[in-house]
């Protein structure tokens, strides 16, 4: 298929995608985002990331998440979809909500990461021109700068809405007492933070345990979870030993020393569980995160249309019984 040939399906709201409020706004984002942190750069294959692309959006997937550094190389998955939206996907584009992020390295020098006004309005600028876009739905700062005035930070998100480069604005990790400032600024000056991005899974559950979430929802905010499978953790992958071709493998983030010994026996524990439920590890633990309703969205990553599609499969999943949520939390009972 190439790309003048796309047209996406009539059915792509009515094939079981379901949509969130975000918090108090009247933003409704799909319970699963599609991801560009990984496999969308141009190391990778432009074909493969586009039939991804337009699967997602075939099935009502409607939220693409990326930021100013992925790729690699940095920038490139920014580039990626910028061609995507240029060859076939423009004439969406008020389908589309499309967030990108700044604050971690970029560009060389004082001025390319961290949370000062001058690298957010040149990252957004360059970002935009990457991506062929003339705004983006929602802009991030990617993470927190202890080294910045937070009010700085926080103006220049501000500024960047009031000058139409911007529809919302977020914040990504950042700690407790550095959003409560965040919420109360950004609503001081009529631009509410529309949410807030975490790392939350069934093996990391810092945003619940720091109060984080709860501080999103008493503010008005979304919450929107990234690495909801651990890196792969959580995919499966694991259970057999390290693949060749898989993260750990490869030296990236997710490292070797991760994968314990006590790890792989919760890992397997869990794919125990998921296998009486009649799924997939990868699709009890996205169901997992969704029964919260806290939770706006989970952003996944994909390799393949084929990982995408059984991603998709936890929108399918039964409720979860008062026996099995306990069963999840015995396989943590003794601790890391």
């Amino acid at each position: 298929m190439t790309n003048r040939e796309y047209t996406p399906s009539p059915q792509r709201y009515d094939n079981g995608m379901k949509y969130r409020r975000c918090g108090k706004s009247g933003i409704l984002l799909p319970e699963i985002s599609l991801g560009f942190w990984h496999n969308f750069g141009d190391v990778d294959s432009f074909d493969n990331a586009r039939d991804m692309v337009h699967y997602a959006f075939d099935h009502g997937v409607c939220h693409f998440d990326l930021a100013n550094n992925y790729g690699p190389s940095p920038g490139s998955a920014e580039k990626t979809l910028g061609r995507i939206m240029k060859s076939s996907l423009q004439p969406y584009r008020d389908e589309l909500f499309i967030s990108t992020k700044a604050g971690y390295d970029m560009w060389p020098g004082p001025y390319g990461s961290w949370g000062s006004r001058k690298n957010m309005m040149a990252s957004l600028d360059q970002s935009l021109q990457r991506m062929n876009l003339e705004y983006v739905d929602l802009f991030y700062s990617h993470r927190y700068d202890p080294a910045t005035p937070l009010e700085e930070t926080l103006q220049a998100l501000v500024d960047i809405v009031r000058r139409g480069k911007a529809l919302y604005v977020g914040i990504s990790r950042w700690p407790k007492e550095a959003a409560g400032v965040a919420y109360d600024y950004l609503a001081a000056h009529d631009i509410p933070c529309l949410i807030y991005q975490g790392r939350y899974n069934l093996i990391d559950r810092e945003p619940q345990a720091m109060g984080v979430m709860d501080q999103a929802v008493e503010n008005g905010a979304g919450f929107i979870v990234f690495s909801p499978l651990a890196q792969g953790l959580l995919a499966g992958r694991y259970l057999a030993g390290i693949p060749a071709d898989s993260r750990i493998a490869h030296g990236g983030h997710l490292k070797k020393e991760a994968l314990t010994q006590e790890r792989l026996q919760q890992i397997k524990a869990l794919g125990a569980i998921a296998l009486r439920r009649g799924q997939t590890l990868a699709e009890m633990s996205l169901a997992w995160i969704l029964c919260d309703e806290r939770i706006t969205s989970v952003i996944v990553g994909a390799s393949s249309v084929a990982q995408l599609q059984k991603n998709l499969m936890a929108l399918q999943s039964p409720p979860f019984t008062a026996e099995e949520l306990a069963d999840i939390e015995a396989v943590f009972a003794a601790g890391v």
